[in-house]
């Protein structure tokens, strides 16, 4: 069989009309088509059985498909599966490397089921050690690391293979916000030196700060995909918190249009239409004697999203899940 050509200009994943059922008839993807373009960063959310892991598998080819075709950089997965899966590294949501092993040697035995040379493999392992703000504990016992290092080395192994598109698996599962918060930098590092990746989150805000575009998928289906920015914009309600100097008087003003609540007797609660103008608020907070020290938007706009296109009123649930 003749090496399938890697072509530059195509999406780095294709997917069209993707299905799959199982054995106990359940229909898990339902006809999924989406697109990833070179570079992106793309998040793929869904909450929980919304069929996420499933079209991970399928794509990482440990999941068999019922129907339909996917493409890594116009190689197909069906007719050339070894060479679309050297352009995908899987960062997997479990812990599955050997924990009596030492990272550089993890790194380098998983370079080496790829065929990558000895030599090459240490130059990289060191590289991607540092990367991931390992290289002092190339040494120690994988099971000593903390529970962020576990996960940066991951993606590290992950990166071995010098993969064009790199897929996370809620790859932040887990972890406490200060070491996802150097996670993030890891991902954006790897992104903005060329590697396209796709990460499946269940912390919203995670998406938000990372991606550029998304697709949210509930029940097998795609029910909505593009640009985050102009997803976002589709919300047509934007709240806010005000902290407010003194203490707020026994009336608040009325907004047409517009929810003013006290949260404490510190704080305003606001929500408003987006097409409102904010002047209006501080021209009536003004009016009223109240003076705003400082503004903060209220909720995760992304999660807002998420609710409404999934109808799922448990999405704070489901990211603490």
């Amino acid at each position: 069989m003749t090496q399938a050509v890697v072509s530059a200009n195509a999406p780095a994943l294709a997917i069209s009309d993707l299905r799959k059922v199982y054995d106990n008839g359940v229909q898990a993807l339902k006809g999924v088509s989406l697109e990833v373009a070179p570079g992106d960063f793309f998040a793929l959310l869904g909450p929980n059985g919304a069929g996420k892991s499933t079209l991970i598998g399928i794509v990482s080819s440990l999941v068999n498909k019922s129907a339909g075709e996917v493409e890594v950089f116009g190689v197909n997965l069906s007719r050339h599966r070894d060479d679309a899966l050297r352009l995908i590294g899987l960062v997997p949501q479990e812990i599955n490397f050997n924990m009596f092993e030492k990272p550089l040697d993890i790194l380098v035995n998983y370079a080496g089921f790829y065929g990558v040379p000895r030599a090459e493999a240490l130059v990289r392992a060191e590289e991607e050690l540092k990367r991931a703000q390992l290289w002092d504990k190339a040494q120690m016992m994988s099971r000593t690391l903390s529970g962020g290092m576990k996960r940066r080395l991951m993606i590290a192994r992950a990166m071995m293979t010098r993969p064009r598109l790199l897929i996370l698996d809620e790859p932040t599962a887990g972890v406490d916000i200060e070491i996802r918060r150097g996670m993030w930098k890891t991902l954006k590092d790897i992104n903005a030196a060329g590697t396209t990746i796709i990460l499946t989150t269940h912390y919203l805000e995670e998406a938000e700060s990372l991606c550029r575009n998304l697709a949210i998928i509930d029940h097998g289906i795609i029910v909505e995909q593009g640009p985050m920015r102009s997803l976002l914009a589709k919300l047509d309600v934007e709240g806010f918190l005000f902290d407010i100097d003194g203490d707020l008087p026994a009336q608040l003003p009325g907004i047409e249009g517009a929810v003013l609540l006290a949260q404490d007797s510190h704080t305003l609660d606001l929500d408003m239409p987006r097409a409102m103008d904010l002047n209006r608020v501080f021209d009536a907070l003004n009016q009223a004697g109240i003076r705003v020290r400082s503004m903060r938007t209220k909720s995760n706009r992304l999660e807002e999203l998420f609710v409404r296109m999934t109808g799922n009123s448990d999405a704070s649930k489901e990211q603490a899940a």
